[in-house]
């Protein structure tokens, strides 16, 4: 089962939230990939995404990564670093990779480039895992909007 169908209102990688980020993400090499380009919708001022919607990309693709991988994880820690500005339009790619584990703590990195290569953020993160099972999550409820 894809990561999406366990999770369709997920705001990051969800299929069904309308107002969800829709991340395609896969793994690759080791890493969990996904390209984003941004909307107006995703602005803060003057055109530069929201450093919000840039941690939610770096949080989704770190912790997503576990997630993907059949773990429960939970967001304990996050750290961004801004490095240059992303505007509407301009498309980017988001990566995570696992550092490290030590029992049911997992730490993460992830970052935000451009297609030349430049770094626009960089992320740390650390998760609680909640169990080595796959999660179970309630079916989607068709009621909702």
């Amino acid at each position: 089962m894809k990561r999406e169908e366990r999770s369709p209102w997920c705001f990051g990688c969800g299929t069904q939230n309308p107002i969800g980020l829709k991340l395609d993400c896969r793994e690759e090499n080791d890493k969990f990939i996904a390209a984003f380009t941004p909307g107006p919708e995703h602005q803060g001022y003057g055109d530069v995404v929201h450093g919000g919607i840039i941690s939610t990309l770096l949080d989704e693709i770190m912790t997503g990564y576990p997630f993907f991988k059949g773990l429960g994880p939970r967001t304990a820690r996050l750290e961004v670093q801004f490095r240059h500005p992303v505007f509407v339009g301009q498309p980017v790619t988001v990566t995570g990779w696992i550092t490290g584990r030590n029992g049911k703590l997992m730490e993460l990195e992830g970052k935000v480039t451009f297609a030349d290569g430049t770094v626009a953020a960089e992320g740390k993160s650390t998760v609680v895992l909640v169990g080595d099972k796959p999660l179970k999550v309630p079916a989607a409820d068709s009621s909702r909007p």
